[in-house]
């Protein structure tokens, strides 16, 4: 994966808010199969990861307060072309990587019939964050808030994701970014919507639908992410990405499937618990995206083969 240096970064579509409030008072993200954050501690020790819809938890969630969030983050600055070292930033990368999924979306999103995409902010946390879905503190993860329309993330998870899941990857980011902002196009489309009205935990629970198809809408960005452009339009993003890259993604979609996390944990794998999706069900759907390209084939609610 190679980064185009020459790109001019849009620095409106991510704030950094930096460190939240406490973790008391407020309500933790509700994740699915569980209440908050100890709600699943069988599943997942110390790092939640209900990724990658990190405490995505659907019903909940959606009767969040519409006006929350943090607010008063600042821009990165830093990101602009003019510096030179902005790529050893985590932050100007991750940057990049948000400017490259809500352009593919941009033109992706009108193909559904559902008119044109709206873009959303990412927001840069740490330690804990207001959003309009409560209080989270990053055990939680990554994660799309649907009453705010926001993405959150503390970006000290990657460190987390390689260390205790092996998945060391450079385009693990990408990916993790990917699928939250596919949990924006459901929320667009109504499909979260639907899905909450469905079972929360299960091996073919709404839930599990609705995360694989994140999975999927994923991989359908990766397949186009260098046809991405920057902020002029006419410079792309990524100048390149390898087959080697998308071996990265698929490595982290297996490392955090259902089956994969509780293995880890120390128990015995519980179907009944299943929120996201097994580790083959994982990285089939996000093959399944990057081979189509096309997020139209990644209805998981039409399916029974899942």
């Amino acid at each position: 994966m190679e980064l185009n240096e020459r790109a001019e970064l849009d620095t409106s579509q991510v704030n950094d808010v930096g460190r939240g409030g406490g973790s008391g008072g407020g309500m933790g993200i509700p994740i699915p199969g569980g209440g908050g954050r100890g709600g699943i501690i069988g599943i997942v020790v110390a790092v939640l990861i209900a990724l990658l819809g990190g405490g995505f938890g659907l019903n909940a969630m959606t009767n969040g307060d519409e006006g929350g969030g943090q607010s008063g983050g600042t821009e990165l600055q830093g990101c602009d072309k003019s510096n030179a070292q902005r790529f050893e930033d985590p932050r100007c990368r991750n940057l990049l990587y948000v400017n490259s999924i809500q352009d593919y979306w941009n033109k992706a999103y009108p193909e559904l019939g559902r008119g044109d995409y709206e873009p959303t902010t990412t927001n840069f946390f740490q330690a804990a964050v207001n959003t309009g879905c409560g209080q989270a503190d990053s055990g939680v993860g990554p994660f799309y808030c649907p009453a705010d329309r926001k993405v959150y993330i503390d970006l000290s998870f990657y460190d987390e994701l390689a260390s205790r899941f092996g998945a060391k990857g450079e385009f693990a980011a990408p990916y993790v970014l990917a699928h939250e902002y596919g949990h924006h196009v459901q929320n667009l489309l109504g499909t979260n919507a639907k899905a909450g009205q469905g079972d929360q935990s299960g091996p073919r629970s709404a839930s599990v639908r609705l995360e694989l198809q994140a999975d999927c809408y994923a991989g359908a960005w990766a397949r186009h992410a260098t046809e991405s452009k920057d902020k002029t339009g006419q410079e792309p993003l990524f100048t390149s990405i390898t087959e080697a890259d998308i071996s990265e993604a698929v490595d982290t979609a297996e490392a955090i499937g259902d089956d994969s996390i509780q293995e880890r944990s120390g128990g015995r794998v519980n179907p009944d618990q299943f929120t996201h999706g097994t580790s083959e069900q994982r990285k089939r759907w996000f093959t399944q995206g990057y081979d189509r390209g096309d997020p139209k084939t990644c209805d998981t609610f039409a399916t029974d083969q899942l």
